[in-house]
C-alpha cells in the first residue's frame, strides 16, 4: 500500500479507542574537531571521501582511540539531563551490514551506557509542564551517507546506482533515548515536538553541537505504538527514522497514530519495522523489518578500554554547565518586561534564544523581537523551515538592525539585505556595498527627484498649498520609488514641503 492510498483513522476516533505510546531516540552529532575514534576532521560539506583514514574506513589492523572531548561532551549532556554517570562504561560492537557502514559493525554502547536514568522537564504550548523520563544517553559513531541516483524518490528503490560518502563515518554521536512516554493521549504529537525542541535548546546551550536538524547533526527516530483502552500491554511499535525538523516530529507522530489506528480497527496487525518519513506530504512508508538487540550480536569492543571518568572530574564538568535555557528565559522575561503569554508565544516559535543572541550582538531587545517574530518568521514559513534553521545568524541580524538605527538603511532596505543573506549572498555590509543599497543622503540628488515628482503631479502641489499636508505622501512615495527605496523618507517630506511652500 503506498502512502497516497493509505487510509487514516479519524484522529478523535484514535484517541477514543487507543492510548498512544511513544519512545523518542535523538541522535546528536557532537561538535568536535575530529572523529570519535580517529583524527579525521568533521567539517560539514567537504568533498566526498576526503575526510577519511584507515581507522574510520575499517581497514584491517587499524585501531580506534576514543576522543576525550567527545567523552567530556557526553558526560555534560548526561548531567544536564539529570542522569547518573556510570563510573565504568564499555564500548560495544553493534554488528550489521549496510553499505554506509564500512566496518560492517558500529562502535556503540549497549549494556553500560555512560549516562542513564534521567529526565527533562518541558513545557507544552499552552504552558502545561511535562516530564520526559530519559532511559540512557550513550556514545557511538555515525555512519557514512548513501546517495541513490536515478530514482524518483532519492531512495534505493528504483535507483540505477548508488554513491557512498564516508566523510560522516566515525563522527561522534550521542544517542538520547527516552523511556516509554505514556498518558499523553491527544497531546502526544505536541509532547514529542516540545521534548525535541527543549532538547535542542539544551544542547545548543551546552555548546556540544550545532544541532542543525536540516544538516542531520540532530535527528529524531520516532517509535510509536497504540494500545487499546482495555489492554495492559503495549502494542507493536514502528520506528520512523531520521525525522529532521520539529514540525516533522509532530506530523510523524500524528500520521502514525492515524495509520496504525486504521489497521487495528480493520482487524489487521502492525508490522514491527522502520519507516521513512516524507517531508513533501507528511506521510510514512515501510522501510525494513526492525531488528531486535539479539540480531545485532552486541559484544564488548576488544580494541577499546572501559571509559572510567573520575568522580572529581565529573563534578568539575557539572560546574561547567551553563544557565539552563528555561531558567535564562525566566530571567530574560523579567528583564524584557513581557507577559507570560507573550513569552510563551516567543518560545513556541523558537525565537527566544535567537532574540537573546541578537541582543548580545548589540541590537535593542524590541527591535530584535520585531525582526525575528515578524519578518524572519514569515521568511521561515515561506521557505518551509524552522526559524532557528534559517541561514542567517543573530549577529548578522544585529548588524542589519544597527545599519537601520544609524540611518544607513531603511527598514525596507534592511529586509532586502536580510533576504540576500538568506539566499547566500554573503555578509550584510558586503551586500549593502555590492548592491549600492545605502540610504541616499545627498540633498542635491534628492531635490532633483522631488522636483521631478512635483512637476509630474501639479494637482497634488495645489492640494499641499491648500493646507492638505497629507497629500505630500504621494510625492514622497514617487521619490522613494525613483530612488529604489534608498531615500530618507523623513528628509524627502521636508524637501517636498519646502519646495511647495517656497521656503
Amino acid at each position: 500500500m503506498t502512502s497516497a492510498t493509505t487510509e487514516l483513522l479519524d484522529y478523535d476516533q484514535v484517541i477514543a479507542d487507543f492510548d498512544p505510546v511513544m519512545g523518542l531516540e535523538v541522535h546528536v552529532e557532537l561538535g568536535t574537531r575530529t572523529k570519535m575514534f580517529c583524527g579525521c576532521p568533521t567539517a560539514f560539506g567537504a568533498e566526498p571521501n576526503t575526510q577519511v583514514c584507515p581507522v574510520c574506513l575499517g581497514f584491517p589492523g587499524s585501531l580506534p582511540v576514543a576522543n576525550s572531548k567527545a567523552i567530556e561532551s557526553a558526560i555534560r549532556i548526561g548531567l544536564a539531563l539529570n542522569c547518573s554517570i556510570r563510573p565504568s562504561s564499555l564500548f560495544a560492537r553493534k554488528n550489521y551490514f549496510y553499505p554506509d557502514q564500512p566496518k560492517n559493525y558500529q562502535i556503540s554502547q549497549y549494556d553500560d551506557p555512560i549516562a542513564y536514568d534521567g529526565h527533562l522537564d518541558v513545557v507544552l504550548p499552552d504552558g502545561t509542564p511535562w516530564r520526559i523520563e530519559i532511559e540512557r544517553a550513550h556514545m557511538e559513531e555515525d555512519t557514512g551517507k548513501s546517495l541513490h541516483i536515478g530514482g524518483a524518490t532519492g531512495r534505493i528503490h528504483g535507483a540505477s546506482h548508488s554513491l557512498l560518502d564516508y566523510n560522516r563515518a566515525g563522527v561522534p554521536l550521542v544517542e538520547i533515548v527516552t523511556k516509554p512516554i505514556v498518558g499523553a493521549g491527544e497531546r502526544a504529537p505536541e509532547v514529542a515536538r516540545a521534548y525535541v525542541s527543549a532538547l535542542r535548546d539544551l544542547l545548543r546551550a551546552l555548546d556540544v553541537s550545532d544541532v542543525r536538524m536540516d544538516q542531520g547533526s540532530m535527528r529524531c527516530d520516532v517509535n510509536l505504538s497504540l494500545m487499546r483502552k482495555d489492554a495492559d500491554e503495549f502494542g507493536t511499535r514502528t520506528e520512523t527514522k531520521n525525522v529532521n525538523s520539529l514540525k516533522s516530529v509532530e506530523v510523524a507522530v500524528r500520521y502514525e497514530m492515524g495509520r496504525q489506528g486504521a489497521i487495528l480497527t480493520d482487524g489487521g496487525e502492525i508490522v514491527q519495522e522502520t519507516r521513512h518519513f516524507h517531508e513533501t506530504d507528511g506521510t510514512t512508508s515501510a522501510g525494513r523489518r526492525k531488528e531486535t538487540a539479539e540480531d545485532y550480536r552486541y559484544f564488548p569492543e576488544p580494541d577499546l578500554p572501559p571509559v572510567q571518568p573520575a568522580a572529581e572530574w565529573v563534578e568539575e564538568l557539572r560546574g561547567t554547565l551553563p544557565e539552563l535555557p528555561w531558567v535564562r528565559r525566566a530571567r530574560i522575561q523579567q528583564e524584557w518586561g513581557v507577559s507570560d503569554e507573550v513569552m510563551r508565544d516567543l518560545v513556541n516559535v523558537g525565537a527566544v534564544e535567537l532574540i537573546i543572541a541578537t541582543t548580545d550582538a548589540g541590537a535593542k531587545a524590541d527591535a530584535a523581537r520585531s525582526w525575528w517574530v515578524s519578518f524572519l518568521a514569515q521568511q521561515a514559513n515561506t521557505r518551509g523551515t524552522e526559524l532557528a534553521d534559517l541561514p542567517i545568524t543573530p549577529a548578522q541580524v544585529a548588524t542589519i538592525i544597527g545599519f537601520i538605527d544609524e540611518g544607513k538603511l531603511t527598514t525596507k532596505l534592511g529586509q532586502q539585505v536580510a533576504v540576500a543573506v538568506l539566499d547566500g549572498e554573503g555578509e550584510p555590509a558586503q551586500i549593502v556595498t555590492d548592491r549600492g543599497l545605502e540610504v541616499v543622503r545627498d540633498d542635491s540628488a534628492l531635490q532633483k527627484a522631488v522636483d521631478d515628482a512635483l512637476a509630474a503631479n501639479p494637482d497634488i502641489v495645489e492640494k499641499i498649498k491648500g493646507g492638505k499636508v497629507k497629500a505630500a505622501g504621494k510625492i514622497v512615495g514617487d521619490v522613494m520609488k525613483a530612488t529604489r527605496g534608498q531615500a530618507d523618507a523623513a528628509r524627502v517630506q521636508e524637501l517636498v514641503l519646502a519646495a511647495v511652500n517656497g521656503s
